[in-house]
């Protein structure tokens, strides 16, 4: 496959009509269309519409994936929701993010080249589902979205050392967030760095989403209610949302670039650290197998006594790679019992036997002048 591209669509706040479904199906004939999404992947050629199009005119979130690399997520949200202005400060040194309004909605539109990421290429299916939850968290107000966004241009050094982040952190991190970045391409330890503080009411009490609520007045509760009814599905978004904004973060300490920097480098050395003592303890215990094996062979061959060496011989005349390898592990093994047994002149002597009687085997001959590379050069 020299391309592939996959588009996905969804319409979340309002299902697709006919008249929208047929418009789309004028545009891509093998696609597939619900009354609340649109999917296609090329291996060759592209989408004939306009992505930005589709989503001025049906669509609330998509996602976009090529296996040249890059990435890209749109959301569409009703602009009273969101103040362009609040997330202006988070955009400032990113290129690949553009923001505009259409109608009653503001759009958000990321994009990234040559996105570096650890797994195995994935065909995008799926993915947008486990980020559309960020859609619902922009709406009441949680912009740690664009907080990731800014700690891209932080991991790419286009923000100064003392800048302040724009939020005190952004734990207890989502799944959804985590997909992000993880789609993002942003530097895992710089996430993890940002994400042991939060200051954003993501982690609101119950009790205070209770008071925030009992602040609303009764007519307010009963015009809520009455668009619950009548099906508005942003009225959840909407209460959160008010109670966020009511929320203190003054107390909350907010770190610079520079910090978050230093701390994502000692993430990264302690992870490193500890891969290492894994790699070690691994390697230990590997060596415990290995040499608990090596002393029940040696065991075998020491109840066997002087039969190994008739073996050794038929291994040799088999004339093959695998009966050459098979003496010469005997013979490593009788070399270790010879020199911890104190026989090392009768190995010694039966040894240089074998490699006269077979010194035509080229082969073999060279397999035995590594057994004792390491050792004595008499043993060899």
């Amino acid at each position: 496959m020299s391309e592939y591209q996959y588009y996905e669509f969804q319409a979340i706040d309002r299902p697709l009509d006919r008249a929208a479904q047929d418009a789309l199906r004028s545009i891509s004939s093998r696609a597939r269309i619900t009354a609340t999404s649109f999917t296609n992947h090329y291996e060759w050629g592209d989408l004939k519409g306009d992505r930005r199009k589709f989503m001025e005119r049906w669509f609330d979130l998509h996602l976009y994936l090529a296996n040249w690399s890059t990435r890209r997520l749109m959301l569409r949200v009703p602009k009273r929701f969101v103040n362009q202005a609040d997330i202006d400060p988070f955009l400032r040194e990113i290129e690949w993010v553009e923001v505009w309004t259409s109608g009653d909605n503001l759009i958000v539109d990321i994009c990234r080249d040559e996105v570096e990421v650890d797994d195995d290429w994935h065909d995008g299916s799926g993915q947008l589902a486990a980020l559309a939850p960020l859609r619902a968290d922009i709406l009441s107000g949680d912009l740690r979205l664009f907080y990731l966004l800014w700690l891209t241009a932080v991991q790419d050094e286009f923000v100064p050392e003392d800048e302040l982040e724009p939020l005190p952190g952004i734990a207890p991190l989502t799944g959804a967030l985590e997909g992000f970045a993880e789609f993002f391409g942003i530097d895992p330890d710089l996430v993890e760095a940002a994400a042991e503080l939060g200051g954003d009411d993501a982690a609101m009490s119950q009790s205070e989403l209770r008071k925030g609520i009992a602040a609303i007045s009764a007519r307010e509760k009963d015009d809520l209610l009455l668009r619950v009814v009548d099906g508005d599905t942003h009225v959840a978004a909407e209460l959160r949302n008010r109670v966020r904004k009511k929320h203190n973060l003054a107390s909350a300490a907010h770190r610079t670039a520079g910090m978050l920097r230093m701390r994502a480098k000692e993430i990264a050395e302690a992870r490193e650290r500890a891969e290492g003592e894994r790699r070690e303890a691994e390697q230990r215990r590997q060596a415990a197998e290995a040499e608990k094996a090596r002393r029940a062979r040696l065991k075998v061959l020491e109840q066997r006594g002087v039969s190994v060496w008739r073996d050794i011989e038929q291994e040799i005349e088999r004339r093959n790679p695998t009966g050459y390898d098979n003496a010469i592990s005997l013979l490593s093994d009788l070399q270790v019992l010879a020199a911890e047994e104190g026989n090392q002149d009768d190995f010694d002597r039966r040894l240089g036997s074998i490699r006269g009687r077979h010194e035509k085997k080229a082969k073999f001959i060279e397999r035995l002048s590594k057994l004792g590379r390491d050792s004595d050069e008499r043993l060899i």
